[in-house]
């Protein structure tokens, strides 16, 4: 296998170390574990990784470079024909600008299906007993609060799933195991055997008839702000909604409103607009279940997560292709 190509890896890797110095039998490794975005871009104009084949990054990296938006897509080395993301969104990517200039991404979607929907069920039994009211009761020595009260069964209330892809689909998996009926929106519907039972209906219907919206989608353009004041307007009153996807998807001031009005019962977030800022209204409101992005925060998972990377690395440079690409690209027409 020729050497004159090099992988490197922007940050660290925790769980799968042996496993990335074992690809030094396919290429060269360099690292970057630490520095600017400036330092980062001058060693690339300086031609420190030109023999650069395929980056392994991961949504920490941002902390390391700044976001691979289109003016650091602009520098990364012309020998640069892959990215692989650890992390099921990939939304400090430039998609467009890598696409341009021939550089194929994958993310890692299926490594960490069970465990964010593991968080979106705990978020929403969570919501539907109110559970922070009662937590911090105990802990501040007042039992179950002057605030208590009664919460709802998940049997029998409809669950509305915005994004049915994989974590979408290991949430109605559970969901269903409660009793509760279920129900999806996508662009386009599923092939029946891939639904779970569940009902395809379009975004409107969604919105009007789900008792819990569980957000399971990607966050882009024409994501985000999906869920805003006109999208809480048509809810039925007492809705729960449950946010494990990307914090911008939510109009965070809309939903703050929508809390004070009743017209959202409860909410279980584990991404924020902002993060690690959190809108002090929802910080202050003990109806709102709040968890600090932890959807994919096991060993288990992680490990999951870096293999795959790896997996995709290895792949790219064996066979020139990637095992999880982003669905941006899988199109034929997609400009790589």
């Amino acid at each position: 296998m020729p050497q004159d190509r090099s992988a490197l890896l922007i940050g660290g890797i925790t769980h799968a170390k042996e496993e990335w110095e074992a690809c030094s039998s396919l290429l060269n490794l360099k690292v970057y574990p630490e520095g600017s975005r400036d330092d980062f871009i001058s060693k690339c104009r300086k031609g420190d990784f030109d023999d650069v084949f395929v980056i392994y990054r991961s949504n920490e990296s941002t902390s390391v470079t700044g976001p691979f938006d289109e003016e650091l897509v602009r520098t990364l080395p012309a020998s640069l024909k892959f990215i692989c993301h650890n992390g099921a969104g990939y939304d400090n990517i430039n998609v467009p600008a890598c696409s341009d200039r021939g550089i194929r991404i994958a993310n890692t979607p299926i490594a960490v299906n069970e465990a964010t929907a593991d968080v979106a069920i705990f978020l929403m039994l969570g919501a539907l007993r109110r559970v922070t009211i009662p937590f911090n009761a105990l802990r501040q020595g007042e039992w179950r609060g002057r605030n208590f009260g009664l919460g709802h069964d998940p049997k029998k209330q409809t669950i509305g799933i915005l994004g049915m892809g994989g974590i979408g689909t290991a949430v109605a998996l559970r969901a269903k195991a409660f009793g509760m009926r279920l129900q999806y929106h996508n662009r386009h519907q599923l092939p029946s055997d891939k639904e779970c039972g569940a009902k395809y209906v379009s975004f409107d219907e969604l919105l009007e008839t789900s008792d819990v919206l569980s957000l399971n989608l990607s966050l882009n353009s024409s994501t985000k702000h999906i869920i805003s004041k006109p999208q809480f307007d048509k809810m039925k009153d007492g809705v729960i909604v449950i946010n494990t996807a990307r914090g911008p998807l939510i109009h965070e001031n809309a939903l703050v409103d929508a809390l004070k009005s009743g017209k959202v019962w409860s909410a279980g977030l584990d991404v924020y607009e902002e993060e690690p800022k959190i809108h002090p209204e929802l910080v202050k409101n003990q109806n709102v279940v709040l968890l600090p992005h932890i959807g994919t925060a096991t060993l288990e998972t992680q490990r999951d997560m870096e293999l795959l990377v790896l997996e995709n690395l290895k792949e790219a440079v064996q066979n020139n292709h990637l095992k999880t690409p982003i669905p941006e690209q899988k199109s034929s027409r997609a400009r790589i």
